[in-house]
């Protein structure tokens, strides 16, 4: 689909599925195409993501597996697309405007930075109905840490946004009509001067590493930044 870019040069991309927005492969591989074509417009400077409608997304499509649809293709499609999110060039903000649940709250994990409607419910259910969630479990579990994380996915019941808020899986909470400015404001903020282009992937890669070995590696990114 043709990206919405406003004159700042934010990118919105809409997860648009059935339902609730859910993720079926179609669906999940939409959301990735629109992601990468975002990151390769030159006329970007930041993503935001947001769900269509009054939902931003109810996580995969349990109904089309159940109904005959192969469950490793749903799960590996959902993996390629959190896969996207660390190695975008561009800052990206989630607009949570509604529930974000199950592997809905996985995208809003990836971001960069999420705002929330504050009756909005994010985080996994997946336990309640006796499925643990394997993959998007990753997302949350590295931006929370393991406590964190394990209040939310081990008992099956979604942060409100106020806790989400509280353990850092979204940086502000807005009444609706707010959110897509509240949410814009924080891409302002990331896009001054350009260094997040330089240094977002950095980030994350750094994040990955022991703490000798991600200063070691830093030294050379720090130095380029000067480097005409």
């Amino acid at each position: 689909m043709a990206l919405e870019i406003d004159a700042a040069g934010i990118a919105t991309v809409q997860i648009v599925g059935p339902d609730k927005n859910l993720l079926n492969p179609s669906v999940m591989q939409a959301v990735a195409a629109d992601l990468k074509a975002a990151d390769s417009d030159e006329a970007v400077k930041a993503i935001l993501i947001t769900g269509a409608g009054d939902f931003f997304c109810g996580g995969l499509d349990l109904a089309g597996i159940r109904a005959g649809g192969d469950p490793l293709e749903y799960a590996a499609n959902l993996a390629e697309l959190l896969k996207v999110f660390p190695n975008l060039s561009k800052p990206i903000a989630a607009a949570v405007n509604g529930d974000a649940v199950a592997s809905g709250s996985s995208i809003v994990a990836a971001c960069d930075f999420a705002v929330s409607t504050p009756e909005a419910k994010i985080g996994s259910y997946e336990v309640a109905v006796g499925v643990w969630p394997m993959v998007a479990q990753v997302p949350l579990i590295k931006r929370l840490g393991a406590r964190a994380a394990m209040e939310n996915i081990g008992s099956g019941n979604p942060f409100t946004a106020q806790r989400a808020q509280e353990v850092g899986l979204v940086n502000e909470v807005a009444e609706a009509p707010n959110l897509i400015a509240a949410t814009k404001t924080w891409l302002g903020y990331a896009t001054r001067g350009g260094a997040a282009n330089a240094g977002r992937i950095t980030y994350y890669q750094l994040a990955e590493m022991t703490y000798d070995a991600a200063l070691d590696a830093a030294l050379d990114k720090f130095a380029a930044q000067f480097r005409k």
